[in-house]
């Protein structure tokens, strides 16, 4: 797994990107200046550290991911989950669902989840 720790505002400039993939870099300045009041040399200082971290790439004036916004969150969510509760998805689980009720589609979807795993386990 990359480097995918990045602030609220990398975030938001990654969504950016991932909504309007492939982008010029112009139109990317454009839509920054327009959203967040950067100036061009702000967006093109965020841009290059997500694609030092490996998760965008900026190749003749294209930006595009090179991790879809998918696995950035399913990797976000695992590195949480292993900082926070060691690595124990039942652990993380409970903790979610304590104080909260489930209903019982949550139920019956969290139980399709854990089927479905069982069966790829058992291929």
């Amino acid at each position: 797994m990359g480097d995918y720790e990045l602030g609220a505002i990398q975030t938001e400039f990654a969504e950016l990107i991932w909504e309007r993939e492939p982008v010029s870099s112009g139109e990317l300045v454009k839509l920054c200046s327009e959203q967040f009041e950067w100036k061009k040399s702000t967006t093109y200082t965020v841009l290059r550290k997500l694609c030092e971290k490996g998760i965008m790439k900026n190749e003749d004036g294209v930006v595009t991911s090179i991790v879809s916004r998918e696995a950035f969150y399913a990797a976000k969510s695992g590195q949480f989950v292993e900082e926070t509760f060691q690595g124990s998805l039942p652990a993380f689980i409970a903790a979610f669902a304590s104080g909260k009720k489930l209903s019982k589609k949550e139920m019956d979807e969290i139980q399709q989840m854990i089927d479905d795993f069982r069966e790829k386990a058992d291929d």
